[in-house]
């Protein structure tokens, strides 16, 4: 017989968790079905000052572990979940094959940058040239996918409807103006460019500029987007 209890206390990284002995060993072959499916403890478990045996792993992220677990077949990860990568490191500790899998396929979806800019010449015309201004990255698409490919460099403080992840909107913007580090983003979560379009406008000379505009930045503001696929 195991000497296990029929609900196993654990402490996996500092978070305490009460579990079912058949969930932890609902896995063949995995990490917690030989470790507690093995009918005693292994010498090597260790246990903390109240008992519980201790898993120095990310206790936070355990619970989707324990989720998978309990219904394989059916789970899935949160809407506008942000930390598939550190995930699948545990799953891979634990060696669970099926989570693993399932951390592996990414959610398609599209994705659209723009930003707003204008063409900034130097003092001279020529010398000390910067061709591109940019005041704000926009990003338009699905809620739950700008946030799983932007993180915390996505400023949602414009977004009327603060509500459902699974809704689509075009009122987030970046918290920099750096369109190189947002194509990379893109690219490290398996975006691919599509297609782009651009527009400018020629503002007259004689309008009222605000205080440091320059006069020919000011007649050449541009507008352009970026659309990006995943498959």
């Amino acid at each position: 017989m195991s000497s296990f209890p029929e609900v196993v206390e654990l402490n996996v990284g500092g978070t305490p968790y009460a579990v079912s002995l058949k969930t932890l060993a609902a896995e063949e072959g995995s990490w917690l079905a030989d470790t507690f499916g093995a009918g005693s403890p292994p010498s090597d478990l260790p246990v903390d000052a109240q008992g519980r045996f201790f898993v120095d792993r990310d206790g936070a992220l355990f619970r989707h572990v324990l989720d998978y677990l309990r219904d394989p077949v059916r789970y899935t990860l949160p809407v506008g979940f942000l930390d598939r990568d550190r995930l699948r490191r545990e799953a891979e500790f634990f060696r669970l094959a099926g989570l693993v899998e399932l951390l592996a396929k990414q959610v398609p979806g599209c994705i659209t940058v723009g930003y707003r800019g204008s063409f900034q010449f130097g003092r001279d015309g020529l010398a000390d040239v910067k061709f591109r201004k940019i005041t704000r990255l926009l990003v338009h698409g699905r809620v739950a996918l700008c946030r799983e490919v932007f993180g915390d460099t996505l400023n949602e403080s414009r977004d009327p409807d603060h509500g459902a992840s699974d809704r689509y909107t075009a009122r987030f913007f970046l918290k920099h103006v750096f369109i190189e580090q947002a194509f990379d983003m893109l690219q490290e979560q398996g975006f691919r460019l599509v297609g782009s379009c651009g527009s400018g406008t020629a503002g007259s000379v004689s309008e009222n500029l605000k205080p440091g505009v320059d006069t020919e930045e000011n007649r050449w503001n541009h507008y352009n987007e970026f659309v990006f696929v995943r498959d």
